[in-house]
């Protein structure tokens, strides 16, 4: 069983290929300056590896819960400044707000006790290890009597 993505928490199944697309995601960070994040999911013997890039972001930015079997991958970050003239005729406020979320769900052979969660270089990684009974065993001889 592979690790998932979510997608029919928020649009139904059926428009799911439409808004993955990266044209209309293009599309839609001209409008509104918003995306979300690519995530690389590697699956080794030994578990899954997911891969976030969001440069930038401090790692307090960032959320991950685990609710059952749906890891949910969360960020917020906000930024304003103000810059006013020395004599008070001239005021300028910028703000900056972007936040994003991606839900996934994990497979059962995923031990959810043990993952673990790192951000550095601007990349969140998150290692979820298999449980030892579903890693593969190497092959055994059995020697006859």
């Amino acid at each position: 069983m592979k690790l998932m993505k979510r997608n029919d928490l928020y649009f139904p199944s059926i428009w799911e290929d439409v808004f993955d697309r990266d044209w209309i995601n293009a599309r839609n960070v001209a409008k509104t300056g918003v995306s979300v994040p690519a995530v690389n999911i590697k699956e080794t013997k030994d578990g899954f590896n997911i891969e976030m890039a969001v440069p930038g972001m401090k790692k307090e930015d960032f959320k991950v819960d685990l609710d059952h079997d749906l890891l949910t991958i969360s960020a917020e970050e906000k930024t304003e400044n103000t810059e006013k003239v020395a004599e008070g005729k001239y005021t300028r406020r910028e703000f900056n707000y972007r936040s994003f979320k991606r839900v996934f769900t994990l497979p059962e052979m995923a031990d959810a006790d043990k993952i673990h969660a790192s951000y550095e270089e601007g990349v969140l990684a998150i290692n979820i290890p298999k449980k030892e009974e579903a890693k593969p065993k190497p092959v055994k001889m059995i020697e006859i009597a």
